[in-house]
């Protein structure tokens, strides 16, 4: 007799996570809360709320929060003061969703009284190891269940067959075969694997495709867009004041109408294994070139390469599901301190699938000085002098390498 009286199940309320529904209320008996993140994945979420009282769950115990906001401000926007890449191109799409449904999973067991959470990742991806990490770093006696680690149901004819026998309601879609992509969305990115992806030598088709035209079908002429940047983060675009939401809702319409941001990546998995997918991230695509030309006049050059340096760190902390651990959030201090000279503004031009900074600048904290830079006549402003010694300096240790090579 299972011990569980009460588990809090992130719900889709597609296939996989309704069989999950059913099948903790039979295997453990006991009483579900359902949770259902809006992290801006454009899809109808109330038909969830209709799937969960179905299944008689309590209308007390359905949670469909809108998250954006929160998403973007406290996870999105702190990850790219980082200039954060996985792997050289990767964005972290779904990576930088998983801590925040962590945490609102957690929120939710101790509103409830509930035990237990439940997730639908299954036992080959990583979002198992964000979801469960997050978890037990927010609470360490919370006790996870995770069917897919646990059941037989380790097909999609099995899953149906368990759907049909219990009156689970299918869509339509996927009894004819459903989408020949895994995909997972939310207001950063759209990522699609399986199927015809797992083929790594086959080019995706470009049907595929859900937020971005091809390069090739993009506008003709460029398009120029200005962001204003306030302690690392964009606050309004073309002088219009943003939230945090509405800057990526706007740099994504924007990336995607010039075919910005696409990607097709075999990544390596936290689990062991090489796995293909394709991205959509236009506005991420545009914040991060953004971003890195404004900390190119406000950010002094070793506090620039220090935080690059450190960059490659963070992202595998994101990556691997240590959003919630200390050496996460110490680095985040760092960054964080350095984000606070960086103001102004940045001009960009986007064309067929480019993005290129085109101007920059900041009234208050730019490092740029002209009359030392220029090529012209610097009025005794720099003495170029002074590099004789600064190169003989560096070039001592090396000098007598090469003597003794000649004796």
């Amino acid at each position: 007799m299972s011990t569980i009286k009460r588990v809090v199940l992130a719900y889709s309320g597609g296939l996989d996570t309704s069989v999950i529904l059913k099948w903790l209320q039979d295997h453990y008996q006991c009483e579900i809360v359902t949770f259902t993140a809006d992290v801006g994945q454009g899809e109808e979420l109330e038909p969830a709320r209709q799937k969960a009282l179905k299944f008689g769950i309590k209308p007390e115990h359905i949670y469909i929060d809108n998250l954006q906001e929160e998403f973007v401000r406290d996870f999105v926007f702190p990850m790219f003061r980082a200039n954060t890449i996985y792997e050289g191109e990767y964005l972290l799409g779904t990576s930088i969703a998983r801590p925040l449904i962590a945490k609102r999973l957690i929120e939710i067991a101790e509103e409830t009284g509930a035990d237990a959470i439940s997730h639908g990742a299954t036992g080959k991806g990583n979002d198992q190891v964000r979801f469960e990490l997050g978890a037990y770093a927010l609470n360490p006696e919370i006790r996870i269940i995770a069917p897919w680690r646990e059941w037989d149901l380790l097909s999609r004819e099995k899953l149906l067959a368990y759907a049909e026998q219990h009156g689970i309601p299918v869509e339509m879609k996927h009894k004819q075969g459903g989408s020949p992509y895994s995909m997972d969305a939310n207001l950063l990115h759209i990522s699609y694997e399986g199927r015809h992806l797992e083929d790594p030598r086959a080019e995706a088709e470009e049907e595929m495709w859900r937020w971005t035209v091809s390069p090739e079908k993009a506008p003709d002429a460029p398009e120029y867009v200005e962001l204003e940047f306030e302690h690392g983060d964009v606050v309004s675009i073309n002088g219009k004041t943003m939230t945090p939401a509405q800057v990526l809702t706007e740099l994504n319409r924007l990336g995607g109408k010039h075919g910005i941001g696409r990607l097709d990546l075999v990544e390596n998995r936290y689990v062991g294994m090489k796995s293909r997918g394709c991205y959509e991230t236009p506005g991420g695509t545009i914040l991060l070139k953004a971003h890195r030309g404004i900390e190119s006049i406000t950010l002094d050059r070793e506090v620039a390469h220090l935080k690059d340096d450190l960059m490659p760190r963070y992202a595998s902390l994101i990556y691997n599901g240590y959003w919630w651990s200390p050496e996460r959030k110490a680095l985040q201090v760092l960054i964080d301190h350095t984000q606070q000279q960086v103001n102004g503004w940045v001009r960009l031009k986007l064309y067929k699938g480019s993005v290129s900074v085109v101007g920059r600048d900041s009234k208050t904290d730019s490092l740029f000085d002209s009359t030392i830079a220029t090529f012209e006549d610097d009025k005794g402003a720099y003495n170029q002098a002074d590099a004789t010694g600064f190169i003989r300096l560096n070039a001592l240790r090396m000098r007598i390498a090469a003597k003794r090579k000649h004796r």
